[in-house]
């Protein structure tokens, strides 16, 4: 057999043994033996010097033309195999569009922080700043100069959780207040802040109580303060909160760090001001406490009260969202129900 019978009878064997091919495994086989560096056309080629001159190049054109062949097949028949195996993968992958999508459960805000990050930015746009103190709180800061030394009657107003004698978890965040008043350079303009942080006092838990809450205290010191400043700072934060139709009024109040001091009302959510369950049949609920500044307060941190005068307010945060939201227990703010939570994700938008 001469060649070019060799070379014809490669080509078909070949052929016939890449259509037998029906994995890769056993293409990539074919493939060595055909086309590999030990495959008879290969040989082929490196005995062509062993052939007649005139006959090297009509045979080495026909070894490189079914290399080429065998190549092409191979690479053919890989391809369909490929896309069968991905054919069938999807059949078994298939996806059913017409079933409903899976919630995305999203997590929201509680609406305490709500309420504060609101009136956080409320207070910055009217030129506040923010400032937060310590939560272990000492005796001085929180009582003593807040104009209630250690034997006023006052302290009897609230029960603290001591630690020792001179440190306890803070009963209110006044404590923010007297240290800005004693670090603050009144050369450089008055002071404008807003205290938020959580407090503690030992009370009994219900629906309306709680032996922890939210607060945030405000306090504006400069010359010529006003109560007519007051009265319009906290009306201006009211409806902002509660609504433009909100009414608000001021009544005589006592606290120890504050003289004059007052309290002020809202006009009930509920009933408009005619009266009803929620309001106790008076048309009004009272939101916070205010007044202004204790010369005693400012004198304590090294103000002169003959020259500087403010006014401070104390917001309950519990207490705005409740008012706000119409929440009827306290509680709700600390049990985490997702039920309960996920009511106010809308209004953070």
């Amino acid at each position: 057999m001469d060649l070019f019978e060799k070379l014809q009878e490669l080509r078909d064997q070949g052929l016939s043994e890449i259509d037998k091919a029906k994995t890769e495994e056993k293409l990539n086989d074919v493939r060595v033996k055909l086309v590999g560096r030990k495959s008879e056309l290969t040989e082929i080629l490196h005995s062509m010097k062993d052939v007649e001159p005139e006959k090297r190049r009509e045979i080495g054109q026909k070894v490189n033309k079914v290399r080429d062949l065998f190549n092409q097949k191979l690479d053919d028949a890989k391809n369909e195999i490929v896309e069968k195996l991905v054919k069938e993968q999807l059949e078994k992958e298939a996806i059913d569009v017409t079933l409903p999508g899976r919630e995305e459960h999203l997590g929201t805000k509680h609406p305490i922080n709500i309420i504060l990050d609101d009136l956080e930015k409320y207070f910055i746009g009217m030129g506040f700043k923010v400032a937060q103190g310590p939560e272990i709180e000492t005796d001085h800061y929180c009582f003593e100069m807040m104009n209630l030394p250690k034997d006023h009657p006052a302290r009897d107003m609230q029960e603290t959780f001591y630690i020792d004698s001179e440190d306890l978890l803070r009963s209110q965040t006044s404590g923010d207040q007297a240290r800005e008043l004693e670090k603050h350079d009144f050369s450089k303009g008055p002071l404008k802040m807003v205290g938020p942080g959580k407090v503690y006092r030992r009370d009994d838990d219900d629906a309306t109580h709680s032996h922890q809450f939210m607060q945030m205290e405000g306090l504006v010191v400069d010359k010529n303060i006003t109560m007519g400043d007051l009265k319009g700072t906290l009306e201006l934060m009211a409806k902002h909160v509660f609504g433009q139709d909100r009414e608000t009024r001021l009544r005589p109040s006592y606290f120890p760090f504050t003289e004059p001091s007052v309290e002020m009302d809202v006009s009930c959510f509920n009933c408009n001001g005619k009266g009803c369950s929620i309001c106790k049949y008076t048309g009004w609920i009272e939101v916070l406490g205010a007044g202004m500044v204790h010369p005693n307060v400012l004198e304590n941190a090294g103000v002169d009260s003959n020259v500087y005068g403010g006014f401070a307010f104390g917001v309950g945060l519990d207490r705005f969202a409740i008012l706000k939201y119409g929440i009827d227990d306290i509680r709700d703010f600390y049990t985490n129900d997702v039920r309960f939570l996920e009511q106010f994700s809308k209004e953070e938008r």
